[in-house]
Formats: structure tokens, sequence, C-alpha cells
């Protein structure tokens, strides 16, 4: 059984993020898809909204299993878990570069564990949750943040946004 894990903060979950997990649905008989900690990012939104958001946000099927994991490398808790691949998602040459450096850093530590890189189509390429968090707040944001993140991630943005009438998203639990 062909097993992968695919990471990320998802701080939200975007259109970019559902379309690997599209793809990879297709490519393996089990996906994880795990939230991990990341040091280097203040997150906007508390751990277990993000995993609301991602079992809101991706449709139900078979062999998918959303999660979360800390203070593990991931390529340490795609073992743990039995994962033989890690998915990434290559949307630019700057994100080439440090994808190429964690594969080599990897492998080191788990030669066994492969990583699968998959380049998102055009249409969600250059979706990323920053970008879409930035664009909240100024007059006609609904219907440009609308096309970038699936129904449950665009609603809390909008409730959120009139509770606050505030540009800037402070960490939101719900």
């Amino acid at each position: 059984m062909r097993h992968a894990v695919y990471a990320g903060s998802f701080d939200p979950i975007t259109n970019g993020h559902l379309w690997i997990v599209e793809q990879a649905r297709s490519l393996f008989d089990r996906l994880t898809v795990a939230i991990g900690y990341n040091p280097d990012k203040n997150n906007t939104f508390s751990l277990s909204t993000r995993l609301q958001l991602l079992r809101d946000s991706i449709p139900s099927a078979e062999g998918v299993e959303i999660a979360h994991f800390d203070h593990r490398y991931l390529v340490d808790y795609a073992a743990e878990i039995g994962a033989q691949y890690i998915v990434r998602g290559i949307r630019s040459p700057s994100d080439y570069e440090y994808e190429h450096v964690m594969r080599q850093i990897n492998e080191d530590i788990r030669p066994e564990i492969a990583t699968i890189f998959l380049m998102p189509s055009r249409a969600v390429a250059e979706v990323s949750s920053s970008m879409v968090k930035s664009l909240v707040g100024p007059q006609g944001w609904e219907s440009q943040v609308r096309r970038y993140v699936p129904e449950p991630v665009f609603e809390l943005l909008r409730l959120h946004h009139e509770q606050h009438h505030s540009w800037s998203i402070p960490q939101m639990e719900v």
C-alpha cells in the first residue's frame, strides 16, 4: 500500500493546497494531510481551527486522514505513521530551492522515504496562505479572496472581518 504524507501549516488551507491533496489522492492508496509545527511562522489560526478547516474543506474519502505532529522532523513523522512518501508542492523557483535542500536532508535522515514534488496548475500556483490573508480588508476583498480559498475558510475570514472590522487577523480559535 502506497502511503504519503502532505504536511504544511495550512494557515489557512487554500485552493492550491486542495489541488495538491486531489493530485496526491489519485497517486497514493493512503494520504495523511498533516499540520506540522513551524517555529518560523506566527500562525493566524489556532491548531484546532486549522484542523477543523482541513476537515471541512477536504472531501471525505477513503484513505484520507487529517492529523498533526509537533517537535519532529516531517521525515520522522512519515516513518512513524508508515508513509513511504512525502508530497511537497512547488510554486516557484524559490520553493524549488528550499524544497531541494529539504529533500536532500530528509534523504540523509531517512533514505527509505521518497519526496514527490507536484507543481500546481497556473490557476492556483500563485496562491499562498500569506497572500490570501493580506487581501482581507479593503473594499471588495470578498470577491478576490473567495476565488482562492474553500468556502469554510472564506466564511471564517468573512465572519472575523465583520466582527472586528480589522485588516489584521489575530490568532483565532473557533
